[in-house]
């Protein structure tokens, strides 16, 4: 996730304060990982340094001052760049998972067994993402999707490496 090209996103939306972009990333994108109102602030100054947005006035409100960002023409132009560009398909060649089957077998080690304590984990995670979609909250249902789906192709590869444990130890051990 890059947090601020997301900004840049939210900002062109509405001139914002930095509370109100956090408010927002957090309930859109920072669901299970808040952003810190330091990173915040500290994205503002950067994206503010390069240009890319406007810090208003500073603004007397009920709390602290504040000052109210908009984003730039340089930053709608920056920001319609990502928007535009696919992400990069990750072949995710070398793992964790991939890893420590490897190792477990180049050391002589049961990855049969991490493979069987690994494939529980990604169940109990299935059971809890599948828990979280009957919320009826569509934002939270497509996001456990997408990690359903990604969970889903770790499990076919468990089963096909558990599968092909002994070639893969001859493979690696020869």
């Amino acid at each position: 996730m890059s947090v601020p090209l997301t900004l840049l996103g939210l900002l062109e939306r509405e001139p914002s304060h930095g509370y109100d972009l956090k408010r927002d990333y957090d309930s859109y994108f920072g669901r299970t990982k808040p952003l810190p109102f330091g990173q915040v602030y500290a994205t503002l100054a950067r994206l503010s340094r390069d240009g890319l947005v406007a810090p208003g006035e500073v603004e007397a409100g009920d709390g602290p001052d504040r000052k109210r960002y908009a984003i730039t023409t340089e930053g709608k132009q920056e920001f319609d760049t990502w928007l535009s560009e696919p992400v990069e398909p990750e072949p995710h060649l070398q793992t964790v998972l991939f890893a420590k089957v490897v190792l477990a077998l180049m050391l002589g080690r049961s990855a049969e067994q991490y493979l069987d304590t690994q494939r529980a984990a990604h169940l109990q995670r299935m059971r809890q993402l599948t828990e979280l979609k009957r919320q009826d909250n569509l934002i939270d249902a497509l996001l456990a999707d997408h990690a359903l789906f990604h969970l889903e192709a770790d499990l076919r590869w468990i089963d096909m490496t558990a599968a092909r444990l002994p070639s893969l130890a001859a493979a690696v051990t020869s």
